[in-house]
């Protein structure tokens, strides 16, 4: 059995753990309101840029841009993987490190092809290297803290550019879609060649959706429009990874603190024990002793 002294620094150790856990779940909790925030003002952006460019597709024509074209064959295929820099934050790293093993099996079993990925965080850039990966660009300090739209813009240009020059057939982004505080799913999505963009059909007694005047032409503003859609793409997808880390980690961070607390029961319990054991055997010494003398 442990002894006192060792049963108290236990207790001591675990205490100030807890500390420690309930500090980072309130930091957590307050990044998380931010990043929250700034996720659900973009989506409606994204869902209204997404209409007016399902409607500009129904206008031009289908080689309107080479990033609609598709690759007759598929042998050089990019991932783009938003993971977040630092740990503590449950298995929220594991579940997207899982998904771009899973796809990355997938496409290997179909046939023989290149994987090379660009890294948004630390975790999955530790991950790549250590699977002898090719990395191609890694973005570190962006997942988790605040960050504007040129760094979506400034990935995504490049990435256009290296499709455009046969590097890539392929592209796609997995990031963690934020559902709610306590679900946050691994999505996998395709951003090149960009896929058929489907016009919102008119439902009776929708309200009226006015059709969109293009000036110039559909095929010239579609391919303006195009490349900053796959912008958009990379953004939100940071943005949702963002939120969801902050999510993850307030929510294991709380579990870590009960743990911390259960702990702190049980140690005292055992405590409690020791020193009765204690005591009770400095009795049976007394009680042993005065008999001793008596005798």
């Amino acid at each position: 059995m442990a002894t006192l002294k060792e049963v108290k620094l236990k207790i001591v150790g675990v205490k100030k753990t807890r500390q420690i856990t309930s500090a980072m779940k309130m930091v957590a909790t307050s990044r998380l309101r931010g990043a929250q925030l700034a996720m659900e003002a973009f989506r409606p952006y994204a869902a209204k840029y997404a209409e007016v460019l399902g409607s500009l597709a129904q206008k031009a024509g289908e080689n309107a841009s080479p990033l609609l074209v598709p690759r007759e064959e598929v042998k050089k295929i990019h991932i783009v993987l938003c993971t977040s820099d630092r740990g503590l934050c449950g298995g929220f790293n594991i579940n997207l490190i899982d998904k771009a093993a899973a796809f990355i099996e997938e496409k290997k079993q179909a046939g023989d092809v290149d994987i090379s990925i660009t890294h948004f965080g630390k975790k999955g850039r530790d991950w790549a290297k250590k699977e002898e990966m090719n990395i191609i660009d890694q973005y570190l300090g962006v997942v988790g803290s605040r960050f504007g739209f040129n760094v979506a813009s400034t990935a995504g240009q490049k990435m256009i550019n290296q499709f455009l020059a046969g590097e890539y057939d392929e592209v796609y982004i997995i990031y963690s879609r934020f559902v709610s505080m306590s679900k946050q799913i691994p999505t996998l999505q395709q951003i090149l060649p960009i896929p058929p963009i489907e016009a919102v059909e008119e439902v009776e007694g929708a309200p009226y959706m006015a059709e969109h005047i293009c000036e110039p032409s559909p095929d010239a503003l579609l391919g303006e429009m195009l490349p900053r859609n796959i912008f958009i793409q990379i953004y939100s997808g940071l943005l949702e990874t963002s939120t969801s880390e902050h999510a993850a980690r307030m929510s294991a961070m709380d579990n870590a603190t009960k743990a911390c607390k259960d702990m702190i029961n049980d140690l005292q319990r055992l405590f409690n024990k020791t020193r009765q054991a204690a005591i009770t055997a400095d009795l049976m010494d007394i009680v042993g002793g005065a008999e001793a003398l008596k005798g």
